[in-house]
């Protein structure tokens, strides 16, 4: 979609929905927001949160960057913007729940098979990319060369359950589970069909998210 039909769906944007959520918007502006979680997902152009979630603006704090990678906690990085989304998260809305989601036919999880020249012009996503590397190293355990869509999908799975591991790294993140306070889920979006699964951390498998305890939203 080009710049021009960009412009012309806000217009249609401001007819719709703009007359539909004006309330809301008037609200949002005057008292700020209060989600109540945070979404780190990938920026793939197919997953769309408040889309899958179901969500109206100001329920969701979000997120998004290739992989849905989280760089384990690191105070001497000079810049990182999603530890930054993570720290504004806690520390300024108080979120109660933050979600790591991953997707099927995940283009950053096939990268990971694809080495990247040291002389690109990819510098940034070469680095970017050994945030992943561990999970990829996983599934290959796993499930060997072999059949490369299953290695894919395992590889998209682990990929999810390895950055909760990095999330857990971030002191305010472990505070604040640990004291009950926050809530750290993991979960899987099919693209092909649109349901989501969570990762059960008990029986360390994903299972389909209308079947988690309402306990535990």
């Amino acid at each position: 979609m080009g710049v021009r039909s960009l412009a012309k769906s806000h217009k249609k944007f401001k007819e719709s929905y703009g007359k539909k959520y004006v309330d809301l918007f008037k609200e949002l502006a005057q008292k700020g927001q209060a989600p109540k979680s945070l979404f780190i997902g990938c920026s793939d152009s197919r997953v769309v949160p408040n889309l899958i979630t179901h969500t109206d603006p100001g329920e969701i704090f979000v997120t998004r960057n290739i992989g849905n990678f989280i760089p384990p906690y690191n105070p001497d990085i000079k810049s990182c913007a999603t530890a930054a989304v993570i720290e504004y998260a806690l520390m300024h809305l108080q979120v109660a729940n933050i979600i790591v989601c991953g997707h099927t036919h995940c283009g950053a999880c096939e990268a990971l098979f694809h080495e990247i020249p040291n002389n690109s012009d990819e510098g940034n996503l070469k680095k970017w990319m050994s945030y992943g590397e561990a999970a990829r190293d996983q599934a290959e355990a796993l499930i060997g060369q072999a059949n490369h869509k299953k290695l894919l999908r395992a590889t998209e799975r682990f990929n999810v359950i390895e950055q909760l591991n990095h999330l857990l790294t971030y002191p305010a993140v472990k505070h604040k589970v640990h004291a009950g306070e926050l809530h750290i889920m993991g979960w899987f979006y099919h693209i092909e069909s649109g349901n989501l699964d969570y990762f059960n951390p008990v029986e360390y498998k994903f299972v389909p998210l209308e079947h988690i305890n309402d306990e535990k939203q």
